[in-house]
């Protein structure tokens, strides 16, 4: 059939249509309708790092409603927290007020436990075990990075242990004229529920823990792949208290508690001695190693410091002793960088007591007579490093030891670091109107101790020391062993130690009863009727102290009965030693006998180390077997015993 010209024109027309519709569909794909699915797949990923707020579905991004019901816009990634609620940085304190009767509320994002910028690389796509300079996978990556991924996801959904610690800082104040009561104690709440996300008093009981701060201090700790929430409750106060608004520091961890604190029965800090204004200090051994490279860089350090408070006045740390912050605002005596009255204490290292290991002293002068005190000692932070930042950083309180000062007669008094009487550090008799200063006291006792052991190593050199074994006067001990048992003999005989007079204990032995207190009272003769006419309570032990310190009446913690035994077995029977026995005339006004390991804090009698307050941790002296011993000298100082 033959085809009219404009029939032919049609057909033309539509075959070319056809061809052109054919090449349009085979070139390009109508994928329009999938647009608006792609873009909101895509953006989340491309857009996650900017400071871009999108409204999605139609919601308004203004609404304080709206949070993201999807994974890449969920808010531990965003690091947005809830109106109302300050979010909290990995071991970074924050400082905050809360007035009574109200909650301040607290998060611990998620985002910020399991390692923000992980999660962040995760979801990109990103190998995060990838090295830097070493190209990343493509979207054809072989099966051997897969184990890699799984093991991210799975770090991502796993729990995590978190530690949460506040310290109170500042409180209402009691008036001591109104109460006797301590501050009511702040409260703290935690929640790890998503519906419960301002835990307090009026919260869900069943979706919180209420945990009260302890002495101004709380820590808690939990397990948990959620956000853990927190409110810190401040109680309603009386009118019997100054103020309405406490003052804390609250913080959180992944790695350790921030702030902490000791509650153990037992004291960590050894009271030493006391005189009528000081009172010497002292740590346990800081190392139990004996590398003399290891106990060189701790004699280098200084770890710990400390805070002292008249516990006539202790209402103003009362419900704050275990919190660093209100220690270091409150206490009467700071011995902290920056603290109150500094200049009150020396603080240093020593190797005193036994085993010769570093320990750090804390020296108290300026203190009230007859009073007495609290020693509460600490750490700055953990192992020398301290502040934001630092796990641990935020201070370690230690339970807090009681000591007191002597009376104000002042004829005791502490002396230490001696040249050659390196292990005496306790309160010797004393005269302020003699020595201005117990630097020259202890120079003088220090002097007459080492001129007495000049004339015993000269009797000591008399001794075989370097013969055979089979010509030695002894298998078991040397002449090192005399020496030294001698010597921590003669430090205790001619640096007696000292009480006050007016001090009660059967174990003490009244001297010196003749002479006058260094101002000038007297006792009188009710006071000396009650004691034996002898000269072994009219006078000194050392002439010397009578006739040059003249400190009057005072008491003597004797020497201990084992530092004479001790020096009968390492000395040679040539010099002629001997000791009195229990029973023996002389016996109870020469030596002591320990008691049940000084129980109540008394020194029952005079050793190296003795001291008045041990912790149960290790005692600093204590029953030790190698423990120096002595006797009296037969010749130039046989008078002593």
């Amino acid at each position: 059939m033959k085809l009219s010209p404009l029939q032919s024109r049609l057909a033309a027309s539509l075959l070319g249509s056809v061809i052109l519709l054919f090449i349009y569909f085979s070139l390009f794909s109508p994928q329009f309708a999938l647009a608006d699915d792609r873009l909101k797949q895509t953006l989340p990923i491309l857009l996650d790092d900017l400071d871009i707020t999108l409204a999605l579905e139609g919601r308004s991004s203004l609404d304080p409603e709206y949070e993201p019901e999807f994974a890449p816009f969920d808010r531990s990634i965003i690091g947005r927290a809830p109106a109302g609620v300050t979010g909290l940085a990995n071991n970074v304190p924050m400082p905050m007020n809360v007035a009574a009767g109200t909650t301040q509320l607290f998060v611990f994002e998620k985002g910020t436990i399991f390692e923000r910028e992980q999660e962040t690389l995760e979801l990109r796509g990103e190998d995060g075990g990838s090295h830097a300079g070493m190209p990343r996978a493509g979207p054809e990556r072989s099966t051997a990075a897969e184990p890699a991924e799984e093991h991210h996801i799975a770090k991502r959904q796993s729990s995590k242990m978190i530690y949460i610690s506040a310290n109170t800082c500042e409180q209402p104040q009691p008036n001591p004229d109104k109460t006797t009561m301590d501050p009511p104690q702040l409260t703290m709440f935690v929640s790890t529920s998503p519906k419960n996300q301002s835990p307090g008093p009026s919260a869900d009981p069943n979706t919180q823990v209420v945990v009260e701060f302890v002495e101004g201090a709380v820590m808690y700790n939990t397990t948990t792949s959620d956000d853990v929430f927190l409110g810190i409750h401040a109680p309603n106060v009386s009118s019997t208290f100054t103020g309405q608004t406490y003052n804390f520091q609250v913080a959180a961890s992944s790695d350790e508690y921030f702030h902490s604190y000791n509650a153990q029965a037992d004291a960590d800090l050894i009271w030493v001695d006391s005189d009528s204004q000081g009172a010497l200090l002292i740590t346990h051994n800081l190392t139990d190693s004996t590398d003399e490279s290891t106990t060189d860089q701790i004699m280098r350090t200084q770890p710990y410091v400390m805070f002292a408070q008249n516990t006539q006045e202790e209402w103003s740390i009362k419900g704050l002793k275990y919190s660093y912050c209100g220690l270091q605002n409150n206490a009467q005596i700071a011995a902290t960088k920056n603290g109150k009255f500094t200049s009150m204490v020396t603080t240093g290292m020593t190797r005193r007591g036994p085993g010769n290991l570093p320990k750090q002293q804390f020296y108290f002068s300026g203190l009230n007579a007859s009073a007495s005190y609290l020693g509460i000692l600490a750490l700055n932070g953990d192992a020398g490093k301290s502040g934001p930042g630092v796990a641990g950083g935020g201070g370690h309180v230690y339970r807090a030891t009681n000591f007191t000062t002597k009376s104000d007669h002042g004829n005791c008094q502490i002396v230490l670091n001696l040249t050659f009487c390196d292990q005496v550090a306790y309160s010797v008799p004393s005269n302020p109107n003699t020595f201005a200063n117990s630097t020259l006291l202890a120079t003088f006792y220090d002097t007459q101790a080492q001129s007495a052991y000049s004339d015993f190593e000269k009797a000591l050199a008399q001794i075989s020391c370097e013969a055979p074994s089979t010509q030695l006067y002894s298998l078991v001990r040397t002449c090192t062993d005399c020496a030294a048992a001698y010597k921590s003999w003669l430090c205790s005989v001619l640096v007696p130690r000292c009480e006050d007079f007016g001090t009660d204990g059967s174990w003490l032995q009244p001297r010196n009863l003749a002479q006058a207190f260094p101002n000038g009272d007297v006792l009188d003769a009710a006071a000396l009727a009650q004691f034996p006419n002898t000269s072994a309570t009219m006078t000194s032990r050392n002439p010397m102290i009578d006739s040059v310190v003249r400190p009057g009446p005072y008491k003597e913690v004797l020497p201990c009965e084992d530092l004479c035994y001790n020096l009968t077995q390492s000395c040679p029977s040539a010099l002629s030693f001997n000791c009195p026995r229990p029973g023996m005339v002389g016996f109870e006004t020469s030596y002591g006998r320990r008691g049940k390991q000084d129980e109540n804090g008394e020194v029952y009698c005079n050793y190296p180390g003795a001291a008045h307050v041990f912790s149960g941790a290790g005692r600093i002296g204590g029953m030790v077997s190698w423990v120096l011993g002595g006797v009296a000298f037969v010749g130039a100082l046989v008078e002593l015993l």
